[in-house]
């Protein structure tokens, strides 16, 4: 064990140490060391702003996605408890810098590195009563001063596989820290067992959390009068959180089959950086009428445009609702992104080859919601032949037994029934 620990101390030191060279060059490893300084003297400061002797709940997320699946549980818990602090922190600047104004959480911090001494330094400032880790966040120093200092500590949303390092000859150290766990809410039966073979026996089925939050929003049903405008009486391609491969794909299936059949597009690609947004712009404004979605405002000429590419964030998960069919990014790269936001409006769903990661992902194949898909041939082979009517009754089918995560995990971790 000590030799795990000796190894663990020597990789996380070289990663921020490597995250810190990356930030002469890199923009989001910048904002992760930038976000970082006088940490616990901020953290302080907020503390202290805050009402005593309420009770704290922490949720610490990597990132957005991981945030999506804490978001229902947050705003559940502050609903059923309107006077308990909750502290939310993130490791990504990606989670940070578009979650940082969440109204529904008293503080927002980053996490720091992982050392004992910091580990000993957090927890003395924030003091929480309940601590929740969503999915796959595992940092050995601060949960073990955690379950040292017997607070509650659970994992939620969690997916296990085989071949992932807690199940191997030599995961010792990332088995310590799944003990450390009070109780961990698994997305799956598969996950159940797996951790059973390891010897975890306080581990829950809840599902995922993020099925909950996506069926708010749709049942929300906010409307977004431009991209109704856009739509008119057309059928929409939604392209979400594309990448550059994506793109090309999407090019190919604009120009050979949605324009040819009269459908319009729309892209809300994952980098919405200047430069990306103009390279984007140019491409798809060849022969045809594209639009950013910050000028149209000022243009006024939604309906006469084929093409909308979002340049701005937070839109894209009620812009789904509007759609016809859909297009997630990220699957000829690290993986997909969120599938559920466009799945739940019962619509067929196309994705990369990176998938196999995502349950969900994997669910949606199995009742034919949902598409692996390599080239726009395979997209053009699989509109053409689909039945839209039999999906949507599919999908109703299969979300409808998917929610009720939420209600699960608040029932453990704050006992509201």
């Amino acid at each position: 064990m000590g030799f795990s620990i000796l190894i663990y101390r020597i990789v996380t030191s070289l990663y921020f140490k490597g995250i810190f060279l990356a930030s002469f060059f890199n923009k989001k490893a910048k904002l992760w060391i930038e976000g970082r300084k006088n940490l616990f003297l901020a953290l302080e400061t907020k503390i202290k702003s805050l009402p005593k002797d309420k009770k704290k709940y922490w949720f610490h997320c990597a990132s957005v996605g991981e945030f999506e699946q804490a978001r229902p549980i947050i705003e559940l818990l502050k609903k059923r408890e309107p006077v308990a602090i909750v502290i939310l922190t993130f490791f990504s600047p990606s989670g940070f810098e578009l979650r940082k104004n969440y109204a529904s959480a008293d503080l927002i911090s980053y996490l720091p590195a992982d050392s004992p001494a910091n580990a000993k330094k957090w927890l003395d400032i924030l003091k929480p009563d309940t601590v929740i880790f969503i999915k796959y966040e595992f940092w050995y120093f601060l949960l073990r001063e955690i379950n040292k200092r017997k607070i509650a500590l659970y994992l939620v949303s969690a997916v296990f596989r085989k071949n992932q390092a807690f199940f191997s000859n030599w995961g010792v150290l990332h088995r310590k820290m799944l003990s450390f766990y009070n109780g961990i809410f698994v997305q799956d039966k598969n996950s159940m067992e797996l951790l059973n073979t390891i010897g975890i026996k306080q581990v829950i089925l809840s599902g995922d959390s993020r099925f909950d939050r996506v069926a708010a929003i749709k049942a929300e049903n906010k409307s977004l009068p431009i991209i109704e405008q856009f739509k008119g009486e057309k059928k929409v391609f939604v392209v979400g959180s594309s990448w550059a491969e994506d793109e090309k794909i999407i090019f190919s299936l604009w120009q050979n089959y949605l324009r040819p059949n009269g459908w319009k597009l729309i892209i809300a690609p994952h980098e919405i950086d200047e430069q990306h947004i103009n390279k984007l712009d140019a491409t798809f404004n060849k022969n045809c009428s594209s639009l950013l979605y910050s000028t149209i405002c000022e243009k006024n000429n939604a309906v006469v445009s084929e093409i909308l590419i979002i340049d701005n964030i937070g839109l894209l998960s009620c812009i789904y609702a509007y759609a016809d069919a859909a297009y997630i990014g990220g699957g000829f790269g690290k993986g997909i992104h969120n599938s559920l936001e466009a799945a739940v409006y019962g619509i067929p769903v196309f994705f990369g080859p990176n998938n196999f990661k995502f349950n969900e992902a994997q669910e949606l194949k199995k009742i034919g919601q949902a598409f692996e898909v390599k080239s726009q041939e395979e997209i053009v082979h699989i509109l053409t032949d689909i039945d839209f009517i039999e999906i949507k009754k599919c999908s109703a089918v299969y979300f409808k037994e998917k929610t009720g995560a939420t209600q699960k995990i608040i029932s453990k971790i704050a006992g509201h029934q």
